[in-house]
Formats: C-alpha cells, sequence, structure tokens
C-alpha cells in the first residue's frame, strides 16, 4: 500500500503549493501507516525533484515524456492510474486547482474510488476515512466519508502549511505505456508571463469600486509589485471593464486562497466573500464602517481607500528602504 501525490510543476520548478501538498500528503501516508511517493511528469532536473523528499516523499517518480509536456487530461489520468496501480496506492492526493479538477473526477471514475473536493483538513479518522471540506460557498463545514478501497482527495491551498519531514531520496524514472489515450493535438498555448497568476499567488491585492476608475489603478499594481503579489478585482470592476475577467474573484470569478488578502474599495458582497474566505489573512480598506466585508476582515482600515493606499505604499517603501 502507498499514498500518492501528483506533483505539478511550472517550466520545471516547484512552487510552494506542491511542498504543502507534499505535507499534507505524509500525514495522511503517516495516520494510514504507510509510504509516501510523489509523482512528477514533466521534465524536472533531479535537484529539484529532491526537494520534494525534504518534506516527506521516500520516493520520487519522474516521468518525462516528451508527449506528455502539454496538459492532456485523458492521458495524464491514463499515467497516474498506470502508477498508482504500479505502486498499489490506497489513496491519491492532487492540489484542488484547475489541474487537479481536471484530472481528479477522471482518475476517480477510472479506479472506481471515492473522490473528496476541496479538503481543508487532515483526516479526522481513518476507519471510517473522513475528511473535512467547505461548502456552501465556504459557510460550512462537512465530514465526509470515503468508503471505497482508493481514496481520491484534493487539497485547498494554504490549508495545510509546509512541514519538513527529510526522507532519503530515491528517485525512479518511469516509462509509461500511452497508447490511444494520445488523442488531444496541441494547437497552441499560451502562457502569461511577467505576472503572478491568483491561483498561484501568495499575496493578493485586489480592487472594487471604491478605487472609483481604472485610471486609479496605478496605486493597485504598485503595491503589489512591491509586495510581489498578484492583483484582482471584483465582479463589478470587471463587468464595468475596468480590469479583465481573469481578475475578477468571487464565487462566479476565481476562488482563491492566498495568506494574505488585501481588499482596497471593496464592500464585501457575499458572492465576492464566497470566493476569497479561505484567504489566511484579510486585510479590508473601506470608507464605510458598515460595509460587510469587515465582517470577515482579520484587520480592517475605515478610511478613503485613495488617501490610505499611497500611505500603505509608502510605509512599505521605508520598511524595504527603497
Amino acid at each position: 500500500m502507498s499514498v500518492i501525490v501528483y506533483t505539478e510543476n511550472w517550466d520545471g520548478k516547484f512552487k510552494k503549493l506542491s511542498f504543502e501538498l507534499v505535507s499534507y500528503a505524509k500525514d495522511v501516508a503517516k495516520k494510514l501507516n504507510t509510504s509516501l511517493i510523489a509523482l512528477s511528469i514533466g521534465n524536472v532536473a533531479e535537484d529539484e525533484l529532491k526537494k520534494l523528499s525534504n518534506y516527506g516523499a521516500v520516493k520520487v517518480i519522474s516521468v518525462n515524456e516528451n508527449k506528455l509536456k502539454d496538459l492532456d487530461n485523458q492521458a495524464y489520468t491514463s499515467v497516474i492510474a498506470e502508477v498508482a496501480a504500479k505502486e498499489n496506492a490506497n489513496a491519491i492526493i492532487f492540489a484542488h486547482n484547475n489541474t487537479g479538477k481536471a484530472i481528479a473526477p477522471r482518475l476517480s471514475v477510472r479506479l472506481k474510488a471515492g473522490l473528496v473536493t476541496a479538503v481543508v483538513s487532515s483526516p479526522i479518522t481513518t476507519e471510517p476515512f473522513m475528511v473535512t471540506k467547505k461548502v456552501f460557498t465556504s459557510k460550512a463545514f462537512a465530514n465526509i466519508t470515503i468508503k471505497t478501497p482508493i481514496k481520491i482527495l484534493s487539497l485547498m491551498q494554504n490549508a495545510f502549511g509546509l512541514i519538513e519531514a527529510a526522507e532519503a531520496f530515491v528517485l525512479e524514472q518511469y516509462s509509461p505505456a500511452l497508447g490511444d489515450e494520445m488523442k488531444t493535438e496541441v494547437i497552441d498555448v499560451k502562457k502569461v508571463s511577467g505576472k503572478i497568476l491568483l491561483t498561484d499567488a501568495d499575496i493578493v491585492v485586489s480592487g472594487g469600486r471604491g478605487m472609483k476608475g481604472p485610471e486609479n489603478w496605478g496605486s493597485i499594481e504598485e503595491l503589489a509589485q512591491l509586495l510581489g503579489a498578484g492583483t484582482a478585482c471584483s465582479r463589478p470592476v470587471s463587468d464595468e471593464h475596468w480590469r479583465t475577467h481573469e481578475e475578477h474573484v468571487g464565487q462566479t470569478g476565481k476562488v482563491i486562497a492566498p495568506t494574505l488578502y488585501i481588499a482596497c474599495g471593496i464592500s464585501g458582497a457575499i458572492q465576492h466573500l464566497g470566493g476569497i474566505s479561505s484567504s489566511k489573512c484579510i486585510v479590508a480598506i473601506n470608507k464605510d464602517p458598515e460595509a460587510p466585508i469587515f465582517e470577515a476582515a482579520d484587520y480592517g482600515i475605515v478610511g478613503d481607500v485613495m488617501k490610505v493606499l499611497p500611505e500603505m505604499i509608502s510605509a512599505v517603501k521605508e520598511l524595504k528602504g527603497i
């Protein structure tokens, strides 16, 4: 028996998300009294793969196949199912991101395995196997029991944290049997460069209608640049075309879980809170002391965002010695 964790890489590098996932999978493996195996698909250097062992993987299986350089849901599902059978896996763990959402349900059907998505905790019990997830747009929690022999979980970002538990590094290069699964032809892949993706961002600076117009977004972008953060917006802002829909976070946009979320001039409608409530820390700036955002915020500043933001930028610059 074993626990397999699929570790996504970005241009051959792992991010905090991958290490958090391995930390979580190690905890699951410990509770199931079995070993943890990390699976990597793509061209990743050995020294980068070795980093996975720092968080508890006793073996790293690397699938470096040129046909798999771009995500193909059907092909990736086949590869992971093949490795799961080879390693006699009783649990498979993904990140609850776009890749996990694409592959985990397919794998669940193929392996006849129970699937729980958006998990936020370590298993409560293993007999029966029970985990906790958020429901009703993160307004409540549900404890879910998986009764199938194989369990599949997808973990919410920033739900567990990083726990170093170094293990001896064993690397295995594996060549899967790729057949009819490779039916998808990739015509063109365009990657965003020079910008932190919202789903990867550890810090997010977001603006709402309180910013008064697209011409005032310079302060949002400057603060984000100083903090190494991603930028986001509320739905009314994207609907007014002040910002692109790619930055829209909320129940009808992107659901994110950064360590720090700074809401600038956002009132905090329930749809918006549904997309950011998993943030570790929420800082809200709004001139209306009755704004709903303050109910969810860990820290609140009642004031005109147009005056508060420049002061925040100055404070960050002073702290960084700029």
